[in-house]
């Protein structure tokens, strides 16, 4: 962990490079690596086809995060965690915002702690690529 998905109205595609703002967003909840891991960074962009935003006018848009984070963080630095992430969406999607309506949104929810099953191999792959398990690319 963390999970994190980057869910955005479909009108936006053609206004937004989604991969940049994958990593933007990712970059900004691993930040140093000290409490994200980015070996285990996890994140999707989902674009939504069906939806209504306020008065269904086409050119309202959204733009929601929603990390999901493993229990054990504190209350400050899921806080300070949260806040760079959302900081660094609405930054980098500011000439978007500038130009049409636009919602942004960023949740955190912690993981259930034993309802939680995962493996990877990311860290040995990671190693043969000489890149280090706690700072983002």
């Amino acid at each position: 962990m963390p999970h994190i998905w980057v869910e955005y109205s479909a009108n936006l595609e053609a206004d937004i490079d989604i991969p940049s703002l994958l990593k933007t967003t990712q970059d900004a909840l691993i930040d140093d690596g000290t409490i994200f891991p980015f070996a285990g960074a996890r994140t999707r962009g989902v674009p939504i086809a069906n939806y209504l935003i306020v008065d269904g006018h086409p050119d309202n848009a959204f733009v929601h995060v929603l990390l999901r984070i493993a229990k054990g963080r504190s209350e400050e630095a899921k806080k300070a965690a949260g806040n760079r992430v959302f900081e660094a969406v609405k930054d980098f999607l500011s000439t978007v915002s500038a130009s049409r309506p636009l919602g942004i949104s960023v949740q955190m929810e912690e993981a259930d702690e034993t309802l939680n099953y995962k493996t990877s191999n990311y860290r040995e792959y990671l190693a043969r690529r000489g890149i280090s398990e706690t700072v983002a690319c």
